[in-house]
Parts: C-alpha cells; structure tokens; sequence
C-alpha cells in the first residue's frame, strides 16, 4: 500500500491512571539484572487490527453508520470502553503506569500513568490489508519521546497506546511498551488481561492467572555497576534499513520440516526453527552478494532470545514479570559452505545449518545458569560476551525474537477477535521478529536489513519456494 493512501489525525491525548491505587509497599519495583542489561532507551510496538463486523458488545453490527453523530457517538464508546478497562488493567500491572528514576535502576511505581491516543485514519482496513506497508503502519503506534542527552528518561510513559478509527468502522490497537520494564510475556499478558477486562469486566475470577508477579529482582539480583542511564546509541553508518514482511504458510512450513528432518535426529526441527534457519541462510548469501564478500571467507552469528521462566531449579513463578529473557547465540563457520564446482556460486547447505542452529541452541540452553540462588555476575558475563561476538565486524550478524505462541489472535475486547496482528517497520539492522499467522500453525517474519541486503534477499529463489513476500491479509 503507499503511503499516500493513509492520512492518521490525532484527536486527543490523555493520561490513565490506574483505576485504584498502588499500595504504597509497591511503588518502588527495583529491576532484576535481566531488566538492567535492556537499554532504557528500547521499546517495542505492536499492532491488532479489528475488522467492522461486531459491534461493542460483540453481538453483530456492520460497517460504520453514514450518520456522522451516530459515528462519533460509537467511536467514543469504543475509546471510553478502552480506557475503562485500561485503566482496572493497569491496578495488576501498575509498573507500566510509573516511571523510571534518573538512573533508571528503580520503577516509580507513583500512578503516573499509561499514555492514551485516539486517531481517526483517513483510509479503510482494505486498504491496508490488500498491500501493508510495514513504514506507513508506524503512524498507527504512539511515537515515544526522545530522553535528554545523558540518556535520562524519567518523564517517558512505559506503555502508550493508540486507539485508530477506521473510515470503515474497524480499528487497530497500537501498543508501544519499555522494553527494559516488560518482555514479550509480560506484554502479551497485559494484552490478555486487558481484553478479558473489557470484554466482561464484571467477571474477574479469571483475571488472576493471567497477572504477573513483579518480584523478578528476589530471583535475579541487580547489579550495583549497571545501575546508570543508558544514551541511544547514535547510528554511525547511516544507513536505513527497511523492514519487510515474508509470510511462511502451515502447508509450506510443514513441507520444509519434511524436507530438513534427519533420520539421526529424534524428533522433527520446530516451525520456529526451519525458518529461523532458511532466514538466516538467505540473509548472509544476501550480505554477500550486496557486499561483495565471498560466502565462504567469514562467519557469521544468529542470536536468538529463550523464555528463561520454565528452566529454572527450583522453579520460579510461571507469572513473573518485566524480563525473564536470555539471548543464545549460534557461529555458523565457512565450513558449512559448499562450492559448486561448475558455477562461481556458493551457497549454504540448509540441512547442515539447521542441525548446526538446533545442535547449538540446546547446547546454549544447557549451558546457561539456571540454578537458583541466581548468579547475576555471571549471567552479565554471558550478555558481555555475546556483545562481543556481535561487535565483531568481520562476521555477519542477524538478531531474531520469537512472538509465536503468544495468544494475541486471543485478545478479543467486546468486537471479536483480530483480523490480523503486526508490528510497523521496525528500522533496526539485521534483526527479524516472528509473529503466528492467525490459523496459529504459520509464521510472518518482519526482517530487517539494509536496502542492498532486501533486494538479494527477497529475491532468492529458495526463499520464494516457502515465502510469500508481503501477500493479503486474509
């Protein structure tokens, strides 16, 4: 879709707080070594689109009414229904309505409050679903202020939302949440609590599995030295890098489990993982080509971030929040290369990188602390190190996270259920984010990279054989 088709206005901005107070032995959360080596600077955006098909109370409607009064009078039900329910959502989530201190080791948990936008979008949900462009989508996700020069964020929101108004009656829900306060659990969770909040606020017996337990620093010590603001890296290269949308169907992913399962292996490779290889593989022969360096003369990394929740001895609470997150990192040499003995060509075998990918993850997984009382140190070693590997500047790097399983096609608000959930472009280098299709068995991975590495990458013929780059919604 161009961007010329879409026009977002803004109507109003406002602060919710949470409907009830924080108890005062709450409001101060100091944040778990995990927490601490995110960048305060990091937030991460998500979008669900509804479709027009179900009014407020999910019992049938159509599309939006001629009568502009009539119109406005539902728009304001739906946000009003929104920031209702947000706001009884935030008392179980109440570290994402406070702020960081100057140093950004410690949440004020003071009732500050989540940032609330409503926009009205100039242009229909088809219109967006018939081509989406990932760059225009970021008008659809509330925009975070910039901290001071020192790095110092006290005043930023760590969670904004933002409510769209379609011409056509639906809507999509833009979320912006602080990375360094919450993961990609902890986000879903809010999502699922605040849905089923509005979607029957009058039923909280269900409510109190899905809240998490903000104690993660009794289980994972901070660390006196990381206490201190972090400034946004500047990007020195200059480059843009783009973010498009590849999509792996379930008939297809099922095709490439076929193709890559080995006989010595006992079970078949995880969608997860065939396509995280076939990614990764199509980017560094991407990488080589725009670069100019031959495949075989350098290695390259693929970083993978693990949900440490269900690893740890003795267990911790399966509800913990802010970040419970390891990144694993997996070196692919130039002995996994093959020459073509007639063509100047070289590619990757994908069964070999595939075996490498899962042999080094479990490897990873294994060796990783997972023994409680907690070693913080060496938990900031592990981190220090991957750093390192990914600061190497002869290799080629690609960063991947992993949404698949997270229930978002679940969240349901009172107007059934999403038509299709997203994140905008994401304009970081090499970094790919995977999200479930809506049938829950495929896969739409969000890469990106710089302009010279998309435009070998999605021209690889292998890569086409299992991805639709950017189809319909639906």
């Amino acid at each position: 879709m161009a961007t010329d088709l879409i026009k977002v206005e803004i109507i109003e901005r406002q602060t919710v707080k949470p409907s009830s107070p924080t108890p005062h032995p709450l409001r101060t959360l100091q944040l778990s070594v995990f927490d601490q080596m995110i960048p305060s600077h990091a937030y991460f955006p998500t979008i669900l689109f509804y479709a027009a098909n179900n009014n407020i109370n999910g019992s049938g409607g159509g599309a939006a009414s001629t009568d502009m009064a009539a119109t406005r009078m539902k728009e304001g039900d739906y946000c009003q229904h929104l920031i209702q329910s947000l706001a009884k959502t935030l008392t179980h989530f109440y570290p994402l309505a406070g702020r960081f201190s100057k140093g950004h080791d410690i949440i004020q948990c003071t009732d500050d409050g989540a940032e609330f936008v409503t926009a009205r979008v100039k242009c229909s949900l088809s219109q967006i679903f018939e081509r989406p462009d990932l760059e225009m989508l970021t008008g659809l996700v509330p925009a975070i202020g910039q901290p001071d020069a020192d790095g110092v964020a006290t005043r930023l929101p760590l969670l904004a939302v933002q409510a769209n108004l379609f011409e056509c009656g639906g809507m999509a829900i833009g979320l912006n949440f602080s990375h360094r306060a919450v993961d990609g659990t902890t986000s879903s969770a809010l999502i699922s609590c605040w849905a089923k909040t509005a979607l029957d606020d009058r039923d909280d017996d269900q409510i109190p599995f899905m809240v998490p337990k903000f104690d993660a620093a009794s289980y994972f010590p901070p660390l006196d030295f990381l206490n201190s603001s972090q400034p946004s890296p500047p990007n020195v290269e200059g480059i843009k890098y783009i973010t498009k949308r590849f999509v792996f169907d379930a008939s297809r992913i099922a095709t490439l489990q076929s193709h890559l399962s080995s006989a010595t292996a006992p079970h078949a490779p995880t969608r997860v993982l065939v396509v995280s290889a076939l990614i990764w593989k199509c980017a560094m022969e991407a990488s080589s080509k725009s670069s100019n360096i031959p495949l075989g003369s350098r290695s390259s990394s693929f970083r993978m971030s693990m949900d440490l929740r269900r690893r740890f001895e003795p267990p911790v609470p399966q509800n913990l929040g802010g970040n419970v997150v390891a990144h694993l990192l997996v070196i692919a040499t130039p002995s996994l290369l093959k020459g073509q003995e007639e063509s100047d060509d070289e590619t990757i075998d994908l069964k070999d990188l595939v075996a490498k990918l899962r042999k080094g993850l479990e490897q990873q997984k294994e060796a990783y602390p997972t023994k409680l009382p907690f070693d913080s140190i060496k938990a900031w070693q592990w981190g220090q190190e991957c750093k390192k590997l990914t600061g190497n500047v002869d290799m080629y790097h690609l960063c991947s996270g992993s949404w698949c399983r997270f229930p978002f096609y679940e969240a349901n608000f009172g107007w059934g259920k999403p038509a299709w959930v997203s994140i905008p472009s994401i304009g970081l280098k090499d970094l790919v984010i995977s999200i479930d299709t809506r049938d829950g068995k495929g896969i739409e991975a969000m890469l990106s990279v710089s302009e010279e590495i998309m435009e070998h990458f999605e021209s690889n013929p292998e890569l086409l054989k299992y991805a639709s780059v950017n189809p319909r919604v639906m």
